[in-house]
């Protein structure tokens, strides 16, 4: 008798889940929220916390009402705002790898990151196009190795004895907070004035709040893995639901220990101006080899961070190019069924993010393209028959939440998301009218009488 198929049980499925939210985010976006929140920043960890929340309600929604998952198809919403759903899913991905690539270089090699970062890119470029994938036996160790290594680091901050004046004060001027590596400069380092800023620290109030949560939002990527696993779930309609909360509590409670270990331990000004917050925090403490060990932490979510984004990212064009969106190249597969033309391309345009902008500069692209999808994916559950109140509620909420935290992200990022998503939008379009016109000439073809007669 045939055995029969694994289902995962919800209990792995947090495991999932945490294991897609468990990467860059926890050991990068503390120095941004403090450079533009100052003290007020741990506020934006919980603002962060109930956007994601609202994220994953819509998103069990969305996946438990129809078919097709947590994807947005047409249906869901008219072709444009379809189109431009994928369209910010597929940068946010990029940009995520790209973010991905420069905390790794930050963590291995402080004094050249960007070398180590490129050579991560290639490398996952290299193991992504001949299909190797994490399994979920890795998953699990890099939660449980994560968990680890995050207590050790919460643990000796909150002991270690504080700086002189790094005392969390509300009334902490803004020139008094360091920009962190990446957001002084577009091109990663506060000694290129040629690219511009992004943004001076702002003084420390509400809408430093909301630009701080937007940062930290991107410890939250990952939010609709689980819904993604669909029939491969022993129970899709708890899991879809419970799994990403919970994987989402634990993170903000991570996110807030880490919150008050950095701040005791480092004070804001050295948090908002460390690359790699958490290996100061080691190096402060005098912990030199659990230094070594929080790097090699960081490292590794990185690199499964990087992998994941970039695998996922070529899926997506690949999948577009099949549906006529992108140029059929994109959709072409090695023999083992790995898109390899995407993974490529794709590979490129995170190497060029990664040289031309500094993580953070990344993180914002990634939470800013992120935030218009959920926002999208907020309205299509707005647009579903027999929708209840309170998930109208959450929908509604949820995407007002993502439109002003997307408003908040400094203007230099802000720009180029929307500069990225404009393009390849009229890029789908353009692909998907070319399409239809070919497909509209072989039916008028074949209605010729003279060829039927042939």
């Amino acid at each position: 008798m045939p055995r029969p198929p694994y289902r995962i049980p919800t209990v792995t499925a947090v495991v999932v889940a945490l294991a897609a939210m468990f990467g860059t985010g926890l050991y990068a976006v503390l120095a941004p929220a403090a450079a533009f929140a100052g003290g007020w920043f741990p506020v934006g960890v919980v603002l962060a916390g109930l956007l994601a929340l609202g994220v994953v309600t819509s998103t069990a929604h969305l996946a438990t009402a129809r078919p097709a998952g947590p994807e947005l198809v047409r249906g869901d919403l008219p072709a444009p705002a379809v189109r431009l759903g994928a369209t910010a899913r597929l940068v946010s991905r990029t940009a995520a790898a790209a973010a991905a690539a420069g905390v790794f270089g930050a963590y291995v090699l402080p004094s050249q990151p960007s070398p180590v970062a490129v050579v991560a890119v290639l490398a996952v470029v290299v193991v992504n196009a001949v299909g190797l994938r994490i399994s979920p036996g890795v998953s699990r160790g890099l939660v449980v190795g994560t968990l680890i290594v995050l207590a050790l680091v919460a643990g000796v901050g909150l002991r270690a004895d504080a700086p002189e004046g790094a005392g969390p004060s509300s009334a902490m001027p803004a020139a008094a907070v360091a920009v962190p590596d990446g957001v002084a400069g577009v091109g990663g380092s506060a000694e290129e004035p040629l690219t511009g800023t992004l943004q001076a620290a702002i003084e420390p109030g509400p809408l430093g709040v909301l630009t701080a949560a937007a940062f930290l939002f991107f410890a939250f990527t990952g939010l609709s893995r689980v819904a993604e696993l669909g029939g491969s779930l022993r129970d899709p309609m708890r899991a879809i639901r419970r799994a990403p909360a919970i994987a989402v509590l634990i993170t903000t409670l991570v996110l807030l220990l880490l919150s008050a270990a950095t701040v005791h331990g480092l004070g804001l000004e050295r948090l908002a101006g460390s690359p790699a917050p958490l290996a100061s925090l080691m190096d402060t403490g005098g912990s030199p080899a659990l230094g070594v060990l929080v790097r090699i932490a960081a490292a590794a979510a990185c690199a499964a961070a990087l992998l994941a984004a970039l695998s996922r990212a070529s899926a997506g064009a690949a999948r577009l190019a099949r549906d006529g969106e992108l140029p059929a190249f994109l959709g072409r597969g090695g023999a083992r069924g790995t898109p390899w033309t995407a993974e490529l391309v794709l590979g490129g345009v995170t190497l060029a993010l990664t040289l031309l902008a500094g993580p953070v500069t990344a993180i914002a692209i990634a939470v800013g393209a992120a935030l218009v999808h959920h926002a999208l994916l907020h309205v299509a559950v707005l647009r579903l028959p027999g929708r209840s109140a309170s998930a109208a509620f959450v929908a509604g909420a949820g995407g007002t939440g993502c439109l002003v935290l997307a408003g908040a992200i400094p203007v230099w990022p802000l720009l180029a998301t929307a500069l990225a998503l404009t393009a390849g939008w009229v890029i789908c379009t353009l692909v998907a009218r070319a399409a239809a016109d070919d497909d509209d000439a072989e039916r008028a073809g074949r209605s010729d009488p003279e060829e039927q007669a042939a």
